[in-house]
């Protein structure tokens, strides 16, 4: 099995007062190994209201496959290769915007509600070696 060349991947959605935080955490579940922990904050909104922030760091290679074989399953994933240098950062954290609603059907899509983040192995640790890092393991998904 190929070597992930990431350090971690970090994804976190936030629950709002109108929304069932048990829905949301299915979302998320949908991107995560079954059975992962989800760590749970709550934070408040501008007006007051209570946020609920989960979120998940996976650092196992098994662990971080699985989330990438789900990114690997959007619509669009092969726009992703394309669109790398303005997904990675010169920190070589590559980032992705996922959308909550398709998650809880369990399905795949670019769109909002769940952000996700991965730290980029690259040595050495700038902005081209880790594009090209993020651009090989996801071409081989």
């Amino acid at each position: 099995m190929a070597e992930v060349p990431f350090h971690y991947i970090d994804l976190r959605a936030f629950c709002y007062a109108t929304e069932d935080d048990k829905r949301v955490e299915q979302a998320l579940r949908t991107y995560l190994p079954d059975e992962f922990e989800i760590e749970r904050a709550t934070s408040e909104g501008h007006h007051g209201d209570r946020i609920l922030v989960l979120s998940a760091r996976v650092e196992n290679a098994d662990e971080m496959r699985h989330v990438l074989s789900k990114v690997a399953e959007l619509p669009d994933a092969d726009n992703l290769l394309d669109e790398l240098d303005q997904r990675v950062n010169d920190n070589c954290a590559m980032f992705l915007r996922l959308d909550k609603q398709s998650a809880y059907r369990g399905e795949a899509e670019l769109g909002e509600g769940i952000t996700f983040r991965a730290k980029v192995e690259a040595y050495p640790a700038n902005k081209e070696a880790a594009v090209e890092n993020a651009r090989e393991a996801l071409s081989s998904l």
